[in-house]
């Protein structure tokens, strides 16, 4: 009797990992759209056509599944543009790399709404709470991997000595956002061109050695 129990369990365990994954794939894409306040357990439920009660069961809450959302957008965003940035050597090339991997992200829509996290970061900037604790670690998580490539690049020697890392590095993500938002605005991906011509301007003139950096 053991064994078509533990197989019962098994197959109720993929379904409700599959189902949570279905959920989570459409969460992310109303969400990235319309913000986190647009999901609902009943709207996930009927545009999936699951039940109302399975869906609240895997999370329990709007405000759970709102962290679960944010969640999985956040390995996507890992996926997207940092993983592959590691493969690099830390400092200007990772830098670029992680750079590059995030206008393509954006600029591909691997979110409808552009960058997930811009989208929803402006929704949850003024409201405490969970929701928007995630948000903020998740920001200053990717502002100080910027900043340590900066810093890496500057005692490697390939940026001078004097450069303010901290202000290079939100100089180089405001021309990320805004090309994200302009980009959506006006439905154009020419705001990802300019903003990488301005990146790579910030970039050399700290470089000690421009011809380093990639053409424009």
């Amino acid at each position: 009797m053991t064994a078509p129990t533990s197989a019962t369990t098994d197959g109720r365990i993929l379904k409700g990992n599959e189902t949570r994954r279905q959920v989570l794939a459409r969460a992310m894409r109303i969400a990235s759209a319309e913000g986190l306040a647009a999901l609902s357990i009943g709207r996930l439920a009927t545009e999936l056509e699951l039940s109302k009660s399975g869906v609240f069961a895997l999370f329990g809450s709007k405000e759970e599944l709102q962290l679960a959302t944010v969640r999985a957008a956040e390995r996507v965003y890992l996926d997207h543009v940092i993983t592959p940035a590691q493969r690099r050597p830390a400092g200007l090339e990772r830098l670029w790399a992680l750079l590059e991997g995030w206008w393509e992200y954006s600029r591909t829509r691997v979110f409808p709404g552009g960058c997930f996290f811009y989208a929803v970061g402006a929704e949850f900037d003024a409201q405490p709470g969970r929701v928007r604790d995630r948000l903020v670690e998740g920001s200053r998580a990717w502002h100080e991997l910027i900043v340590a490539q900066l810093e890496a690049a500057r005692d490697k020697g390939r940026l001078t000595a004097e450069v303010d890392v901290e202000q290079l590095g939100f100089e180089l993500l405001a021309l990320l956002e805004y090309a994200n938002a302009m980009s959506l605005l006006h439905d154009d991906e020419a705001p990802y061109a300019r903003s990488r011509r301005a990146a790579l301007r910030l970039l050399r003139a700290e470089a000690t050695d421009a011809t380093e950096l990639p053409a424009e």
